[in-house]
């Protein structure tokens, strides 16, 4: 065995004899069962000699971290045993899902939501045979894997789930395993500030424990090779109080990490309860542990020749070749054996009695934690109702009234906050203001355990007991955001449309978590949707130029299960706050909404939006003059729009050409779920194909102003017939510091480029409209030549309003 030097905070030997004996078998049944998960699809018990034919044909998983894993696990089942004490696991180094399943079967919680896999010979064969293999489960803990709500697909996000799940959860502390190697990624790094957010009065606790056993796939990791008086220094910075168990036998990391996790616990409960009984919510330093132990801990010291434990080697599969070499076929076997499973397990599989009673009982069993599959307990929201007065914006005429969209979802937003002040909460990057939510800060400020200053108070809106959650860190805000939505509550994410892209990855997680449990793990409760609203959008960017247009974050997401996914493009306040208010009811979405903050048109009564919205798509019937006679006529060309800039921009180019072409047949159509534009087979808010003709017509040309980039459109509705005839305006990678109005010219949304377009594609017009596309493009000229002389767009484009 690897010898690690010892090192240890807190002296102590809390465990007695029969306790650490115990204790030790029940980590020996653990890494046991990890090894088995690894290797074996037959012989589990190894009642036989082992033969090539009891291993797997594809040998796939991680041992490296699994031995360290379950260390914890186990430590904690004694801590929650010892204090009756709610406590949830986050397993945050990557595929080390053998150290975490090993002990959620054997405390029977993996049993229950699977009896097939049950605590007996018959039940450890299938629960061997089904990791990682055709049929069964991930390397990693998926959500199949009861009592996790993190998966550790993509490395640097354990830490925020953490904080997520322990805020408004007074009663739970959230041991947060970090491997060495995640804590090299950003989005780690930043978590770690979640400590200045975490209010002792009414949030729980999280108990960071870094797994420092030196190595990733096949490297040493940067932790594990800095000095100790370093290592510390950084974590003090943090605002952490560290302890340290560091060691490799068995004896002495047992007593050790059993003396440090009592330490540790009763300083969380004292931080408590001073801070509530006093009233006074204080930023403490918030204790936490580093675990020191060997990469590959219990592994052979090495195999052909090369060394194994304590190094990368055994980070993954130690050893191959189970069919084609005897001697590590035997070597397999004896390091099977050196766990001693006859000393764990009865003739009939089962952990013996006497391991069994180490785990807790019930709820109580880090598996079985109804917060972990918080849609248990899972409340509804109260909801005001958004269709009142204070929020609804008076639409006298469409088209003739202009006003900010996102400021009526803030008023609806404040009191959706203050109805739900224990389950609700809005995360953005230092941006709320920016987009024009600030009304939510007359209920409750921004979280803030840090200094204050005199000068805070004069509209900094900072309070220890904020629930308006700011850190110029999306990965951070998601990561709580995704903890405390996974774990029974409710949230609402807003940042800048451009750098959604940050959080690309953390999306794809999520959406493929919700896919998993939605369709294939029937025992996890439906949890609140993941509600993104994008602001501050592409088209009106005018100071900070073309770094902040991007409106691609659309395009990731349309990649994503129908299953999981939706998208929303208000194109005023009211179909916004008919949105907002539909996405914070559902579950089991992440809903994407895009809505600009700026002032803008509003085109619909409350009444005619809820329509609107519903349907998802629909015909303005007031925009359109295809509808006019006695008998209606079939329209020469379809308008559609989607989102609020080039809504403005396909009404405008429609009123050029009710004037210069009163003869025109136009159909306009506006779209606000975009996934409509799908089939129906591919989406369930799709329309059939009868269905889009039927509003689109199935031969005539369509002109589409998009707000995104214009393929995607047709990525939508590829499958639509007669597809030469739909043109997509949308961005295409051209700005700068522009005025609104020559970006859009740039990009070719605009009135006078869709009326271009109108008369390219209209056969019927052709030359008899030469007058008027000469027109166009004069328009087009002396428009950029205002902008670039006066830094603004003429008069009658800004006060612009629908004349008919």
């Amino acid at each position: 065995m690897v010898t690690t030097p010892e090192r240890l905070t807190v002296p102590g030997n809390p465990l007695s004899d029969e306790e650490l004996r115990k204790i030790d078998a029940y980590w020996r049944a653990c890494n046991y069962l990890a090894l088995g998960m690894i290797y074996l699809k037959d012989n589990a018990l190894l009642k036989d000699p082992l033969k090539a034919e009891h291993v797997k044909p594809r040998l796939l998983g991680h041992w490296g971290s699994s031995p360290g894993l379950s260390f914890i696990y186990l430590h904690m089942n004694r801590i929650i045993k010892q204090y009756n004490q709610s406590m949830v696991y986050v397993a945050g180094p990557g595929h080390g899902a053998p150290g975490v399943l090993a002990p959620v079967y054997l405390e029977g919680s993996y049993s229950e939501v699977y009896p097939d896999k049950g605590e007996d010979a018959e039940g450890m064969h299938r629960f061997f045979k089904q990791f990682s293999f055709p049929g069964g489960i991930g390397s990693h803990c998926t959500p199949e894997t009861p009592g996790s709500i993190h998966e550790g697909g993509e490395l640097g996000y354990s830490l925020s789930h953490a904080y997520g799940i322990a805020f408004d959860n007074p009663d739970v502390i959230v041991g947060a395993v970090i491997g060495d190697g995640e804590a090299e990624t950003g989005p780690l790094a930043t978590a770690w500030h979640s400590n200045k957010f975490l209010n002792p009065i009414r949030d729980g606790a999280v108990i960071p424990i870094l797994h420092l056993n030196g190595y990733k796939i096949a490297n040493p990791t940067i932790l594990a090779r800095i000095s100790h008086e370093e290592l510390e220094s950084l974590f003090r910075g943090y605002g952490y109080k560290p302890y340290f168990v560091e060691g490799s036998d068995p004896t002495y990391m047992h007593q050790a990490m059993a003396t440090t996790m009592e330490t540790v616990v009763k300083e969380i409960k004292e931080i408590q309860q001073e801070a509530r009984s006093t009233g006074v919510a204080k930023r403490p330093r918030w204790p936490m542990i580093v675990l020191r132990s060997p990469k590959g801990w219990t592994a052979p010291d090495s195999i052909d020749g090369h060394k194994v434990e304590g190094f990368w080697r055994s980070h993954q599969v130690p050893m191959s070749d189970m069919h084609t070499n005897e001697a590590h076929l035997q070597l397999l076997e004896q390091w099977l054996r050196s766990y001693k499973p006859e000393e764990l397990f009865d003739e009939n599989g089962s952990l013996l009695p006497e391991l069994k009673e180490l785990s807790p009982t019930g709820p109580l069993r880090m598996g079985s934690n109804p917060i972990t599959n918080g849609g248990l307990i899972r409340k509804e929201l109260r909801m005001p109702d958004f269709k009142s007065l204070d929020y609804v914006i008076d639409v006298p005429q469409p088209g003739t009234t202009e006003v900010g969209n996102t400021g009526p979802a803030g008023k609806f937003l404040r009191d959706v906050m203050r109805m739900n002040m224990t389950n609700f909460r809005v995360f953005g990057p230092d941006e709320t203001a920016s987009n024009r939510l600030q009304a939510i800060y007359e209920v409750s400020k921004k979280t803030w355990m840090a200094e204050m200053f005199a000068e805070d108070l004069d509209g900094s809106q900072l309070a220890t007991d904020g629930r308006v959650m700011e850190m110029l860190s999306e990965h951070t805000l998601v990561g709580w955001m995704e903890g405390y939505l996974l774990s029974g509550r409710h949230g609402f994410f807003h940042t800048y449309e451009a750098f959604a892209h940050v959080i690309d990855s953390m999306f794809n997680q999520h959406a493929k978590w919700l896919d998993i449990c939605k369709n294939e793990v029937p025992w996890r409760a439906p949890v609140s949707s993941w509600n993104i609203l994008l602001s501050s959008t592409v088209w009106r960017q005018d100071h900070n130029g073309f770094s902040h247009q991007d409106p691609g974050f659309v395009d990731l997401v349309t990649n994503k299960s129908a299953d999981v996914v939706r998208i929303y493009f208000p194109p005023d306040a009211n179909c916004l706050l008919s949105v907002v208010d539909h996405c914070l009811r559902s579950t089991d979405y992440t809903n994407v909404i895009v809505a600009d903050k700026q002032k803008h048109l509003q085109y619909l009564s409350m009444e005619e939006a809820i329509k609107h919205c519903t349907k998802g798509l629909g015909i303005w019937d007031w925009a359109c003059n295809d509808d006019c006679g006695t008998e209606p006529d079939e329209p020469d060309v379809v308008m559609v729009s989607c989102g609020d800039i080039p809504t403005k921009e396909a009404l405008a180019a429609t009123a050029i050409m009710r004037e210069e072409f009163p003869y025109l047949k136009v159909r306009f159509i506006n779209v606000v779920d975009l996934l409509t534009l799908m089939p129906k087979e591919e989406h369930p808010h799709g329309l059939s194909n009868r269905e889009f003709d039927n509003l689109f017509t199935p031969d005539k040309p369509i002109i589409f102003n998009f707000h995104g980039y214009p393929w995607l459109i047709h990525k939508l509705a590829y499958r639509r017939s007669n597809q030469e005839r739909i043109h997509v305006r949308g961005y295409k990678e051209k700005g700068n510091i522009n005025t609104p109005l020559e970006l859009a010219i740039n990009n070719e949304i605009d009135r006078f480029n869709l009326v271009i377009d109108v008369i390219d594609r209209v056969e019927t017009l052709g030359s008899r409209a030469a007058h008027v596309r000469e027109r166009m493009n004069n328009a087009i000229i002396e428009n950029r030549n205002h902008a670039y002389k006066y830094g603004m767009d003429r008069d009658e484009i800004v006060n612009w309003r629908w004349p008919y």
